[in-house]
């Protein structure tokens, strides 16, 4: 084999994994599997595809070597091969942010239509005094949460003289948004943080 030989056959085998998440639904996947396994109808239901579509999309990662199954009883659960998957998501949603800035837009008109506010985690000490909500599932939240994050298990006894700052699994997760909403008809003074858990777990 010689050196262009060779070359073409490095560029073509990684042109093959960047290829296979040229796919909207399959880099939404990507995301959602960022924090933590999910099964296949589990996957489908927050992606908001049929089971078979989310299937088909799940082989066609798992062959690419971005995520990994295993099966227990009747169920199939899919997880990230690996850290770097999620680190070659998050380069890629940011260098999207940067280069895109209608998809800034977009994110930005969505929360002003619902009229929630926002702040960057480094900017939360203004908002002292402060009580940190995870609003993931339960599920994710035991596999990992940040720091005195409280769980949707002890909303009932939240503390109300406290502005809530609300974090989900990424700037693209509504789970924040709709808990926000929800906390505010409660009477709370609530903020989404912007980023995610994976982007701020250290």
């Amino acid at each position: 084999m010689d050196a262009r030989e060779f070359k073409e056959l490095a560029y073509q085998e990684i042109s093959t994994i960047v290829k296979s998440i040229s796919n909207p639904h399959r880099l939404e996947i990507i995301d959602v599997l960022s924090n933590g396994e999910k099964s296949v109808e589990q996957i489908a239901g927050e992606t908001n595809m049929n089971i078979a579509n989310a299937s088909q999309h799940l082989q066609t990662l798992k062959r690419s070597k971005w995520v990994k199954s295993r099966r227990e009883k009747n169920f199939i659960y899919y997880a990230l091969k690996n850290q770097y998957a999620f680190a070659i998501w998050k380069t890629i949603r940011e260098f999207a942010r940067l280069q895109l800035p209608e998809i800034n837009s977009a994110v930005d008109n969505y929360r002003k239509g619902i009229k929630i506010r926002t702040t960057k985690f480094a900017d939360a000490e203004s908002l002292q005094p402060y009580s940190i909500v995870d609003a993931r599932p339960m599920r994710e939240y035991n596999e990992g949460h940040l720091d005195n994050a409280l769980s949707l298990s002890s909303r009932d006894s939240f503390p109300a003289n406290r502005n809530m700052l609300v974090y989900s699994r990424g700037p693209f997760c509504t789970l924040a948004d709709d808990l926000v909403l929800k906390l505010k008809e409660e009477g709370f003074s609530a903020y989404r943080i912007e980023e995610g858990f994976r982007d701020l777990a250290k």
